[in-house]
C-alpha cells in the first residue's frame, strides 16, 4: 500500500500515561506528514507478567485457552489507551484486536503461529482514519478462540501485517537505538550497527539478543521487508536490517550474543541403539518444545549420555518428558542445570575462519572459564558455559575483538 508505514511500539515506550502521550504525539506528528499508519502495540510494561502471575496465583496450572483470554487484554489495554491519547490531539483514529483486523493463527494456544491476514477492514480503516492501532501477540483460530503468538509475537504481528499490506517498511521501536554488536547494558562500550543482514540479526536474535524475535527477522527476510529499529525516546536514525550488507570477503565479527534463560538436561546412560535420539526429539516435538544445543557422549558400555538445552520456560515440561523417554527405554536417569548461559559471536564467514575461533576459545581461557558444549553454524560460534562468569566473558570479548 503507497505511503504506509507499519511501527511497532511496546513494553517500556507505552509502560505508562505519559509515555502513551509521548508516543500519541510522535504518531500524530508522522501522520500529519502525509503517511498512512498502522501501529501495533504491545502490552504496558510488565503487565502480561502480572496477568500470568495472577493467573498462577489462582491456578498452578492455569489451561491454556484461558491464559490467551486473559494475556489479550494487555494489548487492548493499550490500544484503547494509546487511540485515546491520538484523539485527545485531534486526529481521527481506531483501535482493533487481532480478530478485528483479521490475523489467522494456528490451533496452538500460547505459541500460535499466523496462517493468514484478511486485511479487507483494515485497508477501509486506513482509509477511513488514517491511523489505525492494532493489538500485537493476538489472533484468532478456525474455531474462533483467540490464541497469543508467544515470545516476540508483537513484533512477528508488526511485519506481518506490513508484508500482507505491502507497506513500504516496518519499523520498531524499542527503549535503545537500534541493534548492538553487544548488550549495552552489559558491556559499555557496546556500539549501535548501521546496517546488518536478516542472517545475521536472525542469529543474534535465536542466540538471545533480545532487540527483536527470530519469528519477525524470518518473515521480513520471506518478504523482503526492510526492518528499521529505533529508539521510540530519540530521532536517532536506528538500524536498518535488509537483504545483504555489501562487505565483499572480509570476516567481521558483527555482534556478540549471551543467552541466560537457558537450562541444560541430561540424559544418563541412555541405550546404544538405532531411533533412541528419534524417540526423543520427537518426544519433545510433540510437545511443542524447542530444543537447542545437542550433544551425545559415546560410552563404551553400549550406552550414551545425551544432553541438550531448552528455554527455561519450557524447562518443568522438558523434564517430564525426558523422565517419562528414560523409563520407557531404561536410561538411568534425568539431570537438569539452570545454572548455565550461551555465549555466541556472529558474523558472516567466521567458521570458515580458524583464527577467530582460536580468538573466542583463548578468550574463555584467559578468564579459566569451562565450556560445556560447543556449537557452530556458517555464521556463528556458541558455546554453553557457567552462568556466573557469563557476563564478564561477554565483556571480554568484545575487548579481545577489539569492536
Amino acid at each position: 500500500m503507497k505511503d504506509l508505514i507499519v511501527q511497532k511500539y511496546g513494553g517500556t515506550s507505552v509502560g505508562s500515561v505519559d509515555r502513551i502521550k509521548h508516543v500519541a504525539k510522535r504518531i500524530v506528528d508522522r501522520a500529519d506528514e502525509g503517511k498512512k499508519m498502522v501501529v501495533v502495540v504491545s502490552a504496558m510494561g510488565k503487565q502480561t507478567d502480572h496477568l500470568v502471575e495472577m493467573a498462577k496465583a489462582i491456578n498452578s496450572n492455569p489451561p491454556s485457552r484461558e491464559l490467551d483470554v486473559l494475556m489479550a487484554t494487555g494489548e487492548q489495554e493499550s490500544i484503547a489507551l494509546l487511540a485515546m491519547a491520538i484523539q485527545a490531539l485531534g486526529h481521527t483514529v481506531i483501535s482493533l484486536t487481532g480478530a478485528q483486523c483479521g490475523i489467522k493463527t494456528s490451533e496452538v494456544h500460547r505459541k500460535a503461529r499466523i496462517e493468514g491476514i484478511d486485511t479487507s477492514r483494515l485497508e477501509r480503516e486506513i482509509e477511513s482514519h488514517q491511523v489505525v492501532i492494532v493489538a500485537g501477540f493476538q489472533g484468532i483460530d478456525d474455531r474462533d478462540e483467540v490464541t497469543t503468538l508467544g515470545r516476540g509475537g508483537s513484533d512477528t504481528s508488526a511485519v506481518a501485517l506490513a508484508a500482507a499490506l505491502k507497506a513500504e517498511s516496518c519499523e520498531i521501536y524499542t527503549d535503545v537505538d537500534g541493534v548492538y554488536d553487544a548488550d549495552p547494558r552489559i558491556v559499555p562500550d557496546a556500539k549501535k550497527i548501521d546496517e546488518i543482514s536478516y542472517k545475521e540479526v536472525l542469529e543474534m536474535a535465536s542466540l538471545g539478543a533480545g532487540v527483536l524475535h527470530t519469528r519477525s527477522v524470518e518473515l521480513a527476510e520471506k518478504y523482503k521487508l526492510p526492518l528499521v529499529v529505533r529508539s521510540s525516546f530519540n530521532d536517532n536514525p536506528g538500524t536498518l536490517i535488509k537483504e545483504e550488507v555489501n562487505r565483499m570477503e572480509k570476516v567481521l565479527i558483527r555482534g556478540i550474543a549471551l543467552d541466560e534463560d537457558i537450562a541444560k538436561i541430561s540424559i544418563l546412560e541412555v541405550p546404544d541403539k538405532p531411533g533412541i535420539a528419534f524417540r526423543l526429539f520427537s518426544f519433545l516435538a510433540a510437545q511443542n518444545i524447542h530444543v537447542d544445543m545437542i550433544v551425545q557422549n559415546v560410552n563404551r558400555t553400549a550406552v550414551n549420555d545425551i544432553s541438550f538445552t531448552v528455554n527455561v520456560d519450557e524447562l518443568q515440561k522438558a523434564v517430564e518428558v525426558s523422565q517419562k523417554f528414560a523409563f520407557d527405554v531404561g536410561a538411568q536417569k534425568v539431570e537438569f542445570d539452570q545454572g548455565v548461559a550461551k555465549l555466541s559471536i556472529v558474523g558472516t564467514g567466521i567458521v570458515a575462519n580458524a583464527e577467530i575461533a582460536s580468538q573466542f576459545f583463548e578468550a574463555l581461557y584467559e578468564l579459566g572459564i569451562n565450556i560445556l558444549t560447543i556449537s557452530t553454524s556458517e555464521i556463528k560460534i556458541s558455546c554453553l558455559i557457567d552462568k556466573d562468569r557469563a557476563k564478564e566473558a561477554m565483556v571480554h570479548i568484545h575487548k579481545k575483538f577489539e569492536m
